[in-house]
């Protein structure tokens, strides 16, 4: 029986799409502004994350202690909450639509490693939340998940599949729980 070997691992193919300088500077702002929590402004996080190549949209609240991998892999849409505590971990492109709220301590995670692998290879994969979406409080997207218009992951969820729009989710791995109801 084969057994992981985690001195033969490499990200080198992954590696080399990150500029080594600009992400070292950026994980020093995002330290000092971002992850900050008495910078409470979202205009000003929000134009040093423009700096940095993310997209943004218009409205859009940053909560404090928020802590973002690589901001030219972001777009956000317009009217857009972040939550105090909030990690998107975007190695690789994660789109949030228009009117989405992500909650404090929720984890959008784009980057895993391949279990089957002996060399325990990064496995990335992005993320799309569409118009409407609430990602709960502590709740967690995983890589390569499309959570679906109007589509809610309810406190402590894990979703590890898409999202289906206008339902609501629970659990580990997340389910279907009902519709989504809107008044």
């Amino acid at each position: 029986m084969k057994k992981v070997d985690l001195s033969t691992f490499g990200n080198a193919a992954y590696a080399n799409t990150v500029p080594r300088l600009k992400s070292a500077f950026w994980h020093i702002v995002n330290l000092l502004v971002l992850q900050n929590r008495l910078v409470p402004f979202s205009s000003f996080k929000k134009a040093v994350l423009r700096l940095f190549g993310a997209r943004i949209g218009k409205g859009v609240v940053i909560k404090p202690g928020v802590n973002i991998k690589y901001p030219w892999n972001l777009d956000i849409g317009n009217y857009v909450w972040i939550g105090e505590g909030v990690w998107i971990d975007n190695l690789v492109q994660v789109t949030i639509e228009d009117h989405v709220c992500v909650s404090q301590g929720a984890f959008l995670l784009t980057g895993n490693h391949n279990y089957k692998s002996t060399s325990f290879d990064l496995i990335v994969s992005p993320i799309i939340l569409e118009t409407g979406v609430w990602v709960g409080a502590k709740a967690v997207v995983c890589p390569g998940v499309r959570c679906g218009t109007h589509a809610v992951l309810s406190v402590g969820s894990v979703a590890t599949k898409n999202l289906e729009s206008y339902k609501v989710y629970g659990g580990n791995p997340a389910v279907a729980l009902r519709e989504r109801v809107i008044n």
